[in-house]
């Protein structure tokens, strides 16, 4: 049988750096053939970043795309890598001119196949329908002696197409390039999707992820290769990137006719067959390379990973060299700095207490532990003369003077953003707290990038622990005090303030949160499973009412299968009750700001 060596780019591009992606490609090429690989896979448009969103709809960016591909294959030519079989992702037009998710084949310094994706997702994250044209041809390339097709991405997720049609073809090996993002708790699906593909396709599978953060998306690489049984021969890491090199025995291509046939699946298949020396038959393998298997991080070390990562990328990509945050010795700040050091290193986080008079003394001490543990920097400003100087001006009581000392913070974080920049301001509110409106607009919801903005409460004391144990286990000392994580929250915005004052206990209130935001579950349904009514009533009110508060807060990355933002998205303006469905008034006009 013909044996083949593959490469597998797991590879961090930037949405729009086109150039600098295109050289990224080249230098993993390079990795490749050093490595004795002759076919080599870059992930879905790998070339201009995902999602390139509405730059689709420009005709500049997809032709800055188009002629990116182009020369890059000349270029491959001209550094002596001609030989090698690139597969790689970008952005193509259509004879109609309209956009299309597209893979180009890269051999002898031209591109000699192009292969759109067929199945176009539009749920959740995606809006791919918006901007793409779907495909309806399969590639089918003969690289030694191997037919490979190539899919893309949601090619695998749904049903019958091109993978149908790889079946149909008798390939050898289906090739499938993707920009997957990361979603905690999916108890490794992928994998599962991908042994039940290649059972369905006939052959093993090749699966390239990109890796890196792109605004509130992130990509946690997971490149895997699985054998016609569905066993692992080989898969990458988590959350870095890496070249994943395999060498496979595949079955030999027989089709010797080179025109289009359409079969049951409904995609025409064409093939490529004769590419010179790369389609000669290698019978004997090469020297041998090391070919890994890594594990999948546990649940808490990937969800970690995954918003150091996030926050790494919005900065670096978006040249943001520092951030400032306020740092008021709760859990939540106090995760968000912890996750700003391992992200930026601690000599780029700036961490500002503003006591007030109703800041406890422990709060204080524990702010200035945080620093002390992680190094990073850490400064003072009293607000009490501040908020002093405009309630002279100014008759407020109640929530009104609560939100007065929020909102004074934040224009003194906002200030020292601006006056030490490039920096912006880290927003540290969890999901819990904006799901149910618990923050004051304008005051600690203000910032650049809310990293925990996807984590709910319970979740950030999880985290907290995790990442003092992980600590420990190195050898280091553990960033967050202790006291931090067993104390009782609080706003201190008043006297002996709680936030079991105005909420349900965390515990109980995240989950009747996971049930209505999470799975859209209604009132009714949430009380039949076993849940309080009046509880339902008052958590489902608070969601309702807090949705124009959601709309302007920053971004954050995306870990669960339903963040706010790109996932769920409700109008403002809206009168359906879950409690009196048909009836009510909109969200805006019964809600008191916070």
């Amino acid at each position: 049988m013909p044996h083949l060596r593959i490469a597998l780019v797991q590879m961090n591009s930037t949405v729009g750096a086109i150039e600098a992606n295109a050289s990224a490609a080249l230098d993993w090429c390079r990795r490749a053939a050093d490595a004795g690989a002759e076919l080599v896979l870059l992930p879905e448009m790998a070339l201009t970043g995902y999602p390139v969103e509405d730059l689709a709809l420009r005709r500049s960016f997809v032709a800055a795309s188009v002629d990116a591909v182009s020369r890059l294959a000349e270029r491959l030519e001209q550094e002596g890598l001609g030989e090698l079989l690139v597969v790689v992702g970008h952005v193509d037009r259509a004879a109609d001119h309209r956009p299309e998710n597209s893979a180009s084949v890269l051999h002898g310094g031209r591109v000699v196949t192009r292969y759109s994706k067929h199945h176009l997702p539009n749920y959740g994250v995606f809006d791919e329908y918006r901007y793409f044209r779907p495909g309806t041809e399969l590639q089918v390339v003969r690289v030694r002696g191997v037919d490979v097709a190539v899919a893309i991405c949601e090619d695998l997720w749904q049903d019958g197409g091109p993978v149908q049609a790889a079946a149909e073809a008798g390939v050898g090996l289906l090739a499938v390039i993707n920009a997957s993002p990361y979603e905690a708790a999916k108890d490794d699906v992928r994998l599962e999707l991908v042994r039940r593909r290649a059972a369905e396709a006939g052959c093993p599978l090749a699966y390239v992820n990109l890796v890196g953060g792109q605004d509130e998306l992130v990509f946690d690489g997971d490149t895997m290769v699985v054998d016609g049984a569905g066993e692992v021969v080989a898969r990458g890491p988590q959350f870095v990137e890496s070249l994943v090199v395999a060498d496979l025995e595949l079955a030999a291509g027989t089709a010797t006719e080179t025109r289009a046939e359409t079969g049951v699946s409904g995609m025409s298949i064409s093939r490529t067959l004769d590419l010179g020396p790369v389609s000669a038959v290698r019978e004997e393998p090469l020297p041998p390379v090391e070919t890994p298997v890594h594990d999948r991080l546990d649940h808490l070390a990937e969800i970690h990973a995954a918003l150091v990562l996030g926050l790494r990328d919005y900065c670096s990509k978006n040249g943001i060299k520092k951030v400032f945050l306020g740092l008021s010795g709760g859990i939540d700040s106090t995760l968000v700095a912890s996750l700003a050091c391992d992200a930026l290193g601690p000599e780029n986080v700036h961490g500002i207490s503003n006591p007030s008079v109703w800041s406890s003394e422990h709060s204080r001490t524990d702010a200035a532990e945080l620093a002390r543990r992680t190094g990073l920097n850490f400064s003072t400003v009293e607000i009490a003369p501040m908020v002093e100087a405009f309630e002279s001006r100014l008759e407020l009581d109640g929530i009104a003077a609560e939100n007065l000392q929020a909102r004074i913070r934040a224009v003194i974080w906002m200030a020292q953003s601006n006056q030490h920049g490039p920096s912006i301001v880290l927003a540290c509110g969890n999901k819990t707290e904006l799901a149910v409106g618990y923050s004051t607009i304008y005051g600690d919801a203000v910032g650049g990038f809310a990293p925990i903005k996807d984590v709910p409460k319970t979740q950030v004391w999880e985290l907290a622990r995790w990442r003092n144990a992980e600590a420990e286990r190195r050898g280091e000392v553990p960033p967050i005090p202790e006291g931090t994580i067993t104390k009782e929250p609080s706003a201190e915005l008043r006297p002996g303030q709680r936030d079991t004052d105005s909420l349900p206990p965390y515990e109980v209130l995240d989950r009747v949160l996971e049930a209505y935001v999470g799975t859209d579950t209604g009132m009714e349904e949430m009380v039949r499973a076993g849940f309080d009514a009046d509880l339902v009533q008052r958590v489902v009110q608070l969601v309702d009412r807090a949705e124009y508060k959601r709309r302007q807060y920053p971004p954050g990355t995306k870990i669960s299968f339903k963040a706010f933002g790109r996932d769920r998205r409700l109008p403002i303006t809206n009168g359906w009750r879950e409690t009196e469905p048909g009836r009510g008034a909109s969200s805006v006009s019964d809600v008191t700001e916070a």
